[in-house]
């Protein structure tokens, strides 16, 4: 690291902390040629997430995307901008993990998959656009996959 005020290479870490959002190392250095004392910080560098379309075109992911697209579908539902945050969070995390590039249908995918347990108005909204909806029998169809049970059966309705 080099000293901002006598530009040596020398120095020593004098504190070591996380930042406040713990996103970051927050370390207190002094130059051990002049006695300067500053403070780095140190993040993770992270490898773009690149998104492949259906139509082949690559571009670099957009969490504001994921954002919007779950702020319209659940706009006048219960559902905040802290979950809504967290929803687009967890999608590009997930993303993350599975490294390298990822096709815009598995976006879609894990967003549907994540709205399901938060609502499901929000959910049908979603999907009528992301599987493209071209009647009410779509939605039909949607809606008896969204009232299925995780094991597959559907649930009885009590007598």
């Amino acid at each position: 690291m080099r000293c901002p005020g006598c530009s040596a290479l020398d120095d020593k870490v004098v504190d070591s902390r996380a930042s406040d959002d713990a996103s970051a190392i927050r370390r207190r250095r002094e130059c051990l040629s002049c006695g300067h004392r500053f403070t780095t910080f140190e993040r993770v560098d992270e490898a773009p997430l690149v998104v492949v379309k259906t139509t082949g075109e690559r571009q670099a992911f957009d969490r504001d995307k994921v954002v919007a697209g779950v702020l319209a579908a659940a706009k006048n539902r219960p559902v905040t901008l802290p979950q809504i945050d967290a929803l687009a969070t967890g999608v590009e995390d997930a993303l993350r993990r599975r490294g390298g590039d990822v096709e815009s249908t598995r976006i879609g995918l894990a967003v549907l998959e994540r709205l399901r347990g938060l609502d499901e108005v929000a959910y049908l909204r979603f999907a009528s656009v992301y599987k493209d909806f071209t009647g009410v029998d779509d939605f039909a169809d949607e809606l008896r996959l969204l009232l299925k049970e995780p094991d597959g059966s559907t649930p009885v309705e009590p007598g």
